[in-house]
């Protein structure tokens, strides 16, 4: 049962009985294509499946046809086994996580030679990540087991191999390398003593995993981890000897789709497409039982009891997610009073009122639930899961807010938390000490949305807040942090145009570049990092606003205002006279379409595609402050 999670994907709802019907009706759609091809790729669907939606998601595309809200995501796949059966399941799968994927594949087996060519066929493709799938049984890992010299060169020539794959890429382009482990194989020479001994198969490839690792932290590039995958659905069930005898496929079909959904998860995560809000149902989710009728002794969250241990695990994830920065709520039908007493009372509950941001126990149904808490979290609806036990629930949810993630869950309790964290919703490319944090942000700001309503007139709110912003350039300290939040902004992204490390590198170090981020302070605790900002010549004393982005956590408190004013005092500085700005629009960032006309921008006629562009003259501009101490580190032009 356990291992069917995952050769099944069981957390995703079954297919449509008509599925290839459907497939052949897309063919023939243009409103709204990219959200019914998301729909279909949202189902548990399998290689031959997928391989029927790639067709037509590529044939789309090649015809001219939008995808929208599908995001456009380039990736060259390399690999020294055969990857023909491998990329239709990647296309289909990644439309389940808002990409509309393109693959270029080389040739089988040319892997050095494409990456180290210039004008190979990846790296003339201007891709966006680069896929290097490498495979154990294709590489020089053979020597005398016991002898530690011969074990230690081998894996130093396997990893100037891998290495010198990966400096070729980066010499011809900024693709980012998503470099993946090795599967061990099943078999053994020494029985436990394989893992120790230097030389044997397990040992030289647990050491080249582990190079790989160090090797890339710190850096651009994402590691795969296919070892860790093949380990969790057992190595013997993972590589298939006949499959590999015959066509050099790296692992068995059955784990096509599993393998896929990996891949797509790591690109959506580098959009920054993951999820950051667990929504809890509480009867028979979070614990055993009906609170309202069961009362406060009869639920089962205890040890001892193993449908109270089950629930207890789905309680210590929902912990474990919240220190790593996913914000919890809760939505369950109930009198409130009588929702919160095991959080307050019951003794052996794991989660506290306290853990929790946004608690909605109430009549209305799941969806009007998770739209109260979307708003007021100011995250947008696909930011949020939906864990609930109940199978009405799960459906209209998913009816109502096809945007919201709503993992299907067992008949077994005890694999609830299993079934969720196999889903994958919260998947990451990077982990700053501000992600620790983000829960806490949240929590802080749902108690300034308490204050505000209790303050009624917005100046003395404002004011009572003690808000010191702090503005400085970006610097290699802040350099992960801020490619994460160009990736992840979505709502409140002018452009939402996407950089690497590498690029935010590039232009912290431009000095044409003016390059800002921006942290808040206030009577409750630090906001952290809540706005970015890259500024670009455009003509003579013309900057260009290539990227404004801003937490929505911040939303009306005039931060904005302060943003420019900051820009504004840069700019004079500078000699320019003329700010231009632009607004990209796309699915999500409607929220900012008039952020530009509010801030006395006047619009041009002149449109750059579906794009609109704003002017603002820097000398004759008038912009509203907030009351706020302000801050500045690190500039030349402003003293500290």
């Amino acid at each position: 049962m356990s291992n069917s999670i995952y050769a099944n994907l069981s957390w995703l709802p079954q297919p449509p009985d008509d599925f290839n019907a459907r497939c052949r009706a897309l063919s023939q759609e243009e409103a709204e294509l990219g959200r019914q091809i998301q729909a279909l790729a949202s189902c548990s669907l399998d290689d031959n499946q997928l391989n029927r939606l790639a067709k037509v998601i590529t044939k789309s595309a090649a015809s001219g046809k939008s995808l929208k809200p599908l995001t456009s995501f380039r990736l060259g796949v390399l690999s020294n086994s055969t990857v023909d059966f491998i990329v239709p399941s990647l296309i289909g799968t990644a439309a389940r996580h808002g990409i509309a994927l393109e693959c270029v594949k080389a040739d089988y087996d040319q892997v050095i030679q494409e990456a180290l060519s210039p004008d190979s066929l990846i790296n003339s493709s201007n891709c966006d990540a680069v896929l290097v799938a490498i495979d154990y049984r294709a590489l020089p890992l053979r020597c005398k087991p016991g002898s530690k010299e011969e074990a230690d060169a081998t894996v130093r020539s396997v990893m100037e191999y891998l290495q010198t794959v990966r400096a070729g890429l980066k010499a011809q382009g900024k693709a980012i390398c998503i470099l993946q482990t090795l599967a061990p194989p099943p078999e053994r020479l020494f029985g436990s003593l394989d893992r120790m001994l230097p030389g044997t198969l397990r040992n030289l490839i647990e050491r080249v995993n582990t190079g790989l690792a160090e090797s890339i932290a710190g850096t651009t590039d994402i590691l795969l981890d296919v070892a860790g995958l093949a380990e969790t659905v057992g190595l013997a069930d993972w590589h298939s000897a006949t499959q590999w005898n015959m066509a050099k496929l790296p692992f068995t079909n059955v784990y096509l789709p599993l393998y896929a959904d990996h891949v797509a998860r790591v690109i959506a995560a580098l959009r920054g497409r993951s999820r950051r809000c667990l929504v809890l149902d509480l009867d028979n989710t979070v614990w055993g039982g009906i609170i309202g009728d069961d009362g406060l002794e009869g639920i089962q969250c205890a040890q001892g009891d193993a449908t109270g241990e089950a629930h207890l695990t789905v309680q210590r994830l929902a912990l474990e997610l919240r220190d790593r920065g996913v914000v919890l709520a809760v939505s369950s039908k109930n009198n409130d009073e009588v929702a919160r007493l095991p959080f307050q009372k019951h003794p052996e509950m794991l989660l506290r009122e306290e853990h929790i941001v946004i608690f909605q126990a109430n009549w209305n149904d799941k969806a009007t639930n998770i739209k109260a808490i979307s708003e007021e979290l100011s995250l947008g609806i696909d930011s949020m899961v939906l864990l609930d036990d109940n199978p009405v629930e799960r459906g209209l949810v998913r009816q109502i807010l096809p945007q919201v993630a709503v993992p299907e869950l067992p008949e077994d309790p005890a694999l609830y938390a299993r079934t969720l964290a196999a889903a994958g919703y919260f998947e990451a490319v990077i982990f700053s000490d501000e992600d620790t944090k983000r829960a806490g942000f949240y929590q802080e700001n749902a108690r300034r949305v308490s204050l505000q309503k209790q303050a009624g007139d917005v100046e003395a709110y404002l004011a009572s807040l003690n808000m010191e912003i702090t503005f400085q350039p970006f610097d290699a300290t802040g350099r992960a942090r801020i490619t994460q939040l160009i990736n992840k902004s979505n709502q409140f992204n002018l452009t939402t145009r996407r950089y690497t490390e590498a690029d935010v590198a590039a232009a912290e170090n431009d000095s044409r570049c003016f390059t800002l981020q921006a942290r808040l302070a206030d009577a409750f605790g630090d906001n952290g990092m809540i706005s970015v900002v890259i500024c670009r010549p455009r003509a003579e004393s013309e900057w260009e606003i290539d990227t404004w982005l801003m937490s929505c956590r911040v939303l009306g408190r005039r931060v904005e205002q302060m943003v420019l004013l900051q820009i504004l005092e840069h700019a004079k500085r500078a000699g320019v006279h003329t700010l231009i700005g632009i607004y990209r629009p796309t699915d999500r960032n409607k929220l900012v379409e008039d952020h530009y006309a509010k801030l006395g921008f006047k619009q041009l006629k002149v449109q750059e595609g579906n794009d609109t562009v704003w002017e603002l003259n820097v000398d004759t501009a008038e912009v509203q402050t907030a009351p706020m101490k302000v801050r500045t580190i690190g500039f030349d032009l402003l003293p500290a």
